[in-house]
């Protein structure tokens, strides 16, 4: 008589496993460490973002004293934070999201940790304060990204708790949600973004780590939206002809931007080379550009562009100039090499495009126009649809535009994939993917000239 098995398709553990699991010491230890890490996220994400304020105000007061002292202060303090960076915090240049993308495809501790060391999180945000305090038109988003990365993998190596990769991504997901408050969108972040997949085994990690430093971060800075409360709304189906038109004018300035980074950063970088000296000049060049730009524009270019952002999209406006001064500026500051973001940045030259296209149309809801010029330009430079529409919908609670606001990012997107075909971030994560495996590959040559 033949036997047949019953295949066990779900694996339970017995009550007593169950309960030995639960009351396991060890494992305790791993949950408070992991949930300390998180916390930890949103405390230092809030800190940061206060810390960012006063570096922006510490710069107002040089503006205040004369707008000719950037002229000096500016490409000194863009060549200070680039040289201590590459001698002393070598990974902390630029937003941050290109390192956490490249950590986790290293597979080498000691490689990931040249990338996301406390030593290095520590550096990132107090060069990103001195390149704020020095007018640098960057953000502290992106940084913020990196730093809650490291934590959570500081958090679960001192916790033992593996998974490095996914706890990675946890710490960038939670980064995004505490730096903008929006949960979601750091969520979808880590899925469209960071990880451009999503594994199911780190679905949990991920939003527990985003829950928990959100708490936290609320518990600090309150229930806020970044940008305050929008009552924008499409009205009519004739309004509806500003969408693909957003979309695809913010796309193309987007991808023109990104394309430049790319380009731009690769020739200089061959120029360049690890030369101190040649860092440092090129990166005060761009702070004098930079200077002068700001001169000529009454001071509108400097800093992370939130206050003029938030004066668009609360009706007010800008020199037609505004944008593309602006985008100049964040492409300086960004080819520098100095630490610092470009999320609010992006968000603030997205403004100013609705500021001209909402003036250029005076028949179409221009706080309509301004909010799709947003989302189609930062959808066009990072590249990534979804993460664009919840970052901007999050940000300014416009239910009423949920549906326009997704059709433009995706327009965005497609419209800079005509002028840039790889996405900016993952590009950028090449050089230090490659940085790791050479660093990798040093060492390994080193441990057998030692056994020879």
């Amino acid at each position: 008589m033949m036997r047949f098995r019953v295949p066990r398709l779900l694996s339970i553990p017995r009550p007593s496993l169950r309960r030995r699991l639960w009351l396991s010491p060890r494992l305790w230890r791993r949950r408070i460490v992991f949930w300390l890490g998180a916390i930890a996220v949103g405390i230092v994400s809030v800190g940061f973002a206060r810390a960012s304020e006063e570096a922006q105000a510490v710069f107002g007061l040089a503006l205040g004293v004369s707008p000719l002292l950037p002229l000096v202060l500016t490409p000194l303090g863009f060549a200070t934070c680039a040289i201590v960076s590459a001698r002393f915090f070598p990974g902390a240049q630029g937003s941050g999201i290109p390192q956490v993308i490249a950590a986790r495809h290293l597979h080498e501790p000691a490689a990931r940790l040249s990338l996301l060391s406390m030593r290095l999180a520590t550096g990132k945000i107090l060069l990103t304060l001195v390149g704020l305090s020095c007018g640098a038109a960057i953000g502290r988003e992106g940084p913020t990204v990196q730093v809650g990365a490291a934590l959570m993998l500081f958090a679960a190596r001192t916790g033992r708790m593996g998974q490095e990769r996914g706890v990675i991504l946890a710490g960038g997901a939670a980064g995004v949600a505490a730096a903008f408050n929006t949960p979601l969108a750091g969520i979808v972040f880590a899925i469209e973004e960071l990880s451009r997949s999503f594994e199911q085994r780190t679905n949990g990690v991920v939003l527990t780590t985003v829950i928990i430093a959100g708490l936290a971060a609320l518990s600090l800075a309150g229930d806020y939206t970044y940008f305050g409360q929008s009552t924008a709304s499409l009205g009519g189906p004739e309004n509806w002809l500003i969408v693909p038109l957003c979309g695809i004018v913010g796309g193309l300035f987007g991808g023109i931007f990104s394309r430049a980074v790319i380009e731009i950063g690769r020739l200089m970088r061959r120029l360049i080379g690890g030369r101190p000296w040649r860092i440092a000049g090129f990166a005060a060049g761009c702070g004098l550009a930079l200077a002068i730009l700001g001169l000529a524009t009454g001071g509108l270019v400097y800093g992370t562009g939130y206050t003029e952002a938030r004066a668009i999209l609360e009706g007010g406006a800008l020199p037609w100039g505004y944008a593309p001064a602006k985008l100049v500026a964040v492409l300086l500051s960004t080819l520098s090499g100095i630490p610092g973001g470009i999320f609010a940045p992006a968000l603030s030259v997205g403004a100013g495009l609705g500021n001209v296209l909402a003036q250029s149309m005076p028949d179409q809801p221009a706080g309509a126009v301004v909010l799709l010029a947003m989302v189609g330009y930062f959808a066009g430079v990072v590249q990534a649809p979804i993460t664009a529409a919840v970052i901007v919908f999050e940000m300014t609670a416009g239910r009423a535009m949920t549906i326009p606001i997704l059709a433009t990012a995706l327009i965005g997107h497609g419209a800079s994939k005509l002028i840039c075909p790889h996405p900016l971030y993952h590009t950028l994560s090449m050089n230090f993917l490659g940085a790791g495996e050479a660093g990798r590959a040093g060492k390994v040559g080193a441990r057998r000239e030692t056994v020879r």
